[in-house]
This record gives C-alpha cells, structure tokens and sequence, in this order.
C-alpha cells in the first residue's frame, strides 16, 4: 500500500536559505559573482549547446547595455557602434566558457569534468578587450576559483549531492581556494619583480588556455559511447513496424544506422535512439503537450526538485510510492511508455531489461544524460505511445507515469500497453488529478496556457482498462493529487 509522504522542514529551511542568497546577488555583486556563475554554469546544462548560447548571449548583453546607457557614446554613428560592438564581443567571450563546458563536460567523468568551465573562463580572459569606461576586472586565479566552484556546485547537484562525492568536493575545493589565494597574492608581487616581459598572470592563462586544449582534444576523442543496435540481436527480434506490423532488422547506410522492414519502411537511428515518430503523431493534444516538454525538458528534473525542496516533499518517497506498486522482479524486462526523463527507473530494480519510449527528443536527450550519470542503460525509442514498435507479448511489466491524462487517444494507449505486455503481466497508469493540474500547473505563468484551456477536466481512466483486465486497483496518492490504476494481463486468453 502507499505510504504517506511527510515534508522535511530542514530541507524546507535550506531552500529558502540558498533562494534568498540568489536572490541577493541580483543586487549585490559580492555574492553575485558566485551565484552568477552557478546559475550560468547550471542553465547551459539545462539546453542544447546553440540554444543555450544564444540564450545566454542576450541575457548577458542586454542588462550590460541597460546597466551601462550613462557610458554609451552619444557623439556619432563610429563610436557608437565601436561601443556596442565591444560589448558584444565581451558577451560572446563571457558565454563561451559556459558553451566550452556544455559541449566538453558531459564526455568526462568524474570531478575533473568540473574543469572545463575554469579553464576556459581564465584562458578567453586574455582576449577581452579594455573596457571602454575603465573598469577593472578579476585576476586569473580568481575567476579560476569563482568559474571551478560553480561548476563544482552544479555537479554535486546533478548527482543529488551524493555523500561521497560532496566530501570529496569539499575538500578539494578548500585545498583549491587557498592555492588560487595564494598564487593570486604571489602573481601581484611578482609581476614587479619579474624581468620585463615576463607576466606571471599570462603564464597563467596561457596554462588554462593549454588545459583547454588538452580537454577538447580528449572530448572529441571520446564521444558517447551508443551501443550499435547491430548488438542488440534480441531487442529489435521484439521490434516490428508500428504501422504496418512486419519485423524489422538492422542495416547499415554511409556510417548510420537504420532498422528496414520487409516492406520497405526505414526508421533511422539517431545518436542511440531509434526513431518511429511521423508528422501525423504531433498533432492533436499529442503536438500542443508536446511543444512543451520539448521547450521545459531540460529544466524538467531541475523543476521537480525545486518544488520538491521548498515544499520539503521526500522525491524519493514520492516515487516510490507508485514505483512499489509494479512489484518489478529483477530479470524482468520492463517497459515505460512516455518515460520523459527516465526518473521512475531509478526507482527500478538493478537486473532488469528497461526500455522507454517518448515523443520528445528532448526528453529522451535528458533520459540519456541521466542514464549516464546513474550507470544504467535502457533502449530508447521516439514514437507515440498510441501506436509502440513492439511485438504482441514482448514485456514483463508495462506502464506509464506523469503524461498518460493528455495523450490525444487514451483508450488507444491502454490497448497498446495491454498488447504488448506478456499474458500475466502487470500494468500500472500513474498521474495528476484535477485537483493537481487546478492548483498547480494552471497557475505556473508558462504551463498555464496550455492547462487553462483544456476542453474537459481530468478524469481518472478507469473506465478505459478493458473489463477482462484482472485485479484492477485504484490507488489515490498524495491526498488525492495523484491516481494509479494497476491491474494484470489475463494469464489465459
């Protein structure tokens, strides 16, 4: 049975502690040189590497230009474009370090992936340009310090703070700090003791600029290791063509990858992900939901535990609220319909086959990351969860969790869900109810416009799983803000 879920006030107390911090680097540049730079360092981790500097880009040119109106040059069209054009190179130089880490980062492992980011910040620092009003700027090893913390924080972040990895960071960050301190202390006094020509500060840059160097070199040399669906001989013997019905098999055309049926069709393959979806299953509820996760996928685990945290709900309790009730046995092979992220396979068994389909890209890209960062693995497919790319009986255990009310054919979903699944097998649908999407997606200022219109309320879908389904349960989580209906596949048909 569920288990209540009780807020922890402590983790309550130190949201609003660390909120109120961001909050006061808006306002107050000691604080918000760090701050500044986890939120940088955290937002490019939440986008495509194009998307996220671009975004970047204009929120840091345009409060630059707001904030320093009083030293535009109002004397002729030369030196005013002088001016803007140096601080759009200065924008571009301070996102670059952040587009370095988004792009080198995720292919290193461990605390050393933390590297990118400080190196870089000190190494592009050699090519800004004076500023035009005389302001002065930090050291090397200080914006090493500032860049390496924050890169440091979104880490332990991503990996939940794990104990282990937080000791780990603490100490090392402690070391650093007083070695940046004191070799910032060292490079004032040398640089007047050294012989002409010689500047400790560009030693040291020229050393990040190396390190640079050495990190992008080792990222293009690893790239993230796909397993080739040519070795998953009995992954794609289950696969058949969501539209037609026939078996599919692996060929291989200019270096990529395809899965071909008898008939004809081709379904590529894209950076480890088969791809089943048409144009056709983007429209309806199916393409405006859709739009969203596909704009929100990257800051949607982010979102879970923000709220998650200032609410002082337990995400793991939650979780396994609903995860318990599939009773996965290790072995099992297991199959999420719009797995969106991958949270719920945490909550899953070591031991078992899992395979997720979605249709967002973007998600499946976030689920991938996360596999990665949690060392598992899972088949991963883009296609609608109204038409799967299985064979009849294929699955152990069957079910979805946090997309299932807005699908744009919901008994469609359930008939595939049962089809799929082995006779015997169990099934579980998991979402929000009406009270939830009212009392909370309907008032988010993004979410709302595509909540606020809906044509009828949510409903849980009992009376979509067919009669002949066995041991159907309606379980209410959460007082009542969320529903999970499990029942069983015949084992006798």
């Amino acid at each position: 049975m569920p288990t209540e879920v009780r807020p922890n006030h402590l983790s309550q107390i130190v949201a609003w502690i660390v909120l109120s911090l961001f909050v006061a680097g808006f306002v107050y540049h000691p604080i918000g040189m760090w701050t500044g730079a986890i939120l940088g360092a955290w937002f490019v981790g939440t986008q495509q590497p194009g998307r996220g500097f671009l975004w970047m880009l204009a929120v840091a040119l345009v409060p630059s230009l707001l904030w320093d109106w009083r030293h535009f040059p109002l004397t002729g069209a030369g030196p005013a474009l002088g001016y803007l054009g140096w601080m759009l190179l200065a924008a571009v130089l301070g996102v670059l370090p952040f587009t370095f880490h988004r792009l080198v980062s995720p292919r290193i492992s461990g605390l050393i992936s933390t590297l990118p980011l400080p190196l870089a910040g000190v190494a592009l620092q050699t090519m800004q340009p004076p500023a035009p009003h005389g302001a002065t700027s930090e050291t090397g090893p200080q914006i090493f310090l500032v860049l390496w913390f924050a890169a440091v924080v979104v880490w332990m972040w991503n990996h939940e703070f794990s104990s282990r990895k937080f000791g780990v960071s603490v100490v090392l960050f402690a070391a650093l700090y007083l070695l940046a301190t004191n070799l910032s202390a060292r490079l004032i006094l040398l640089h007047d003791a050294l012989p002409a020509g010689i500047d400790p500060g560009e030693t040291f840059a020229w050393t990040c600029l190396a390190g640079c160097c050495a990190l992008g070199v080792y990222a293009l040399l690893h790239p993230f290791p796909f397993q080739p669906w040519a070795s998953r001989a009995a992954t794609v013997a289950r696969l058949k063509s969501p539209f037609t019905g026939d078996p599919l098999h692996v060929v291989t055309e200019q270096g990529r990858e395809l899965l071909v049926s008898s008939s004809g069709e081709r379904f590529p393959v894209r950076n480890g992900i088969s791809v089943f979806l048409r144009p056709q299953d983007l429209t309806g509820d199916n393409g405006k939901y859709n739009h969203l996760y596909e704009t929100i996928g990257g800051f949607y685990d982010d979102t879970q535990r923000f709220f998650g945290a200032f609410r002082g709900l337990a995400l793991d309790s939650y979780f396994r609220n609903y995860m318990d009730l599939l009773q996965v046995k290790p072995g099992d092979s297991v199959l999420e319909t719009s797995v969106g992220t991958g949270l719920n396979f945490k909550y899953l068994p070591r031991g078992v086959k899992l395979a997720g389909l979605d249709l967002s890209a973007e998600m499946l890209a976030n689920c991938q990351t996360n596999l990665r960062r949690w060392q598992m693995d899972a088949d991963l497919y883009l296609g609608n969860a109204e038409c799967l790319p299985f064979a009849d009986a294929t699955f152990d255990v069957v079910y979805t969790a946090g997309a299932f009310n807005f699908f744009s054919d919901r008994a469609k979903a359930i008939r595939e869900m049962i089809r799929v699944a082995k006779p015997g097998s169990h099934l579980m649908i998991e979402d929000e109810t009406e009270e939830y999407v009212k009392s909370t997606y309907q008032k988010i200022p993004y979410t709302s416009s595509f909540y606020g219109d809906r044509k009828q309320p949510v409903t849980v879908p009992i009376d979509l799983v067919p009669p002949e389904m066995e041991d159907i349960q309606v379980h209410m989580l959460k007082e009542g803000k969320f529903y999970a209906i499990t029942f069983r596949k015949p084992a006798v048909q």
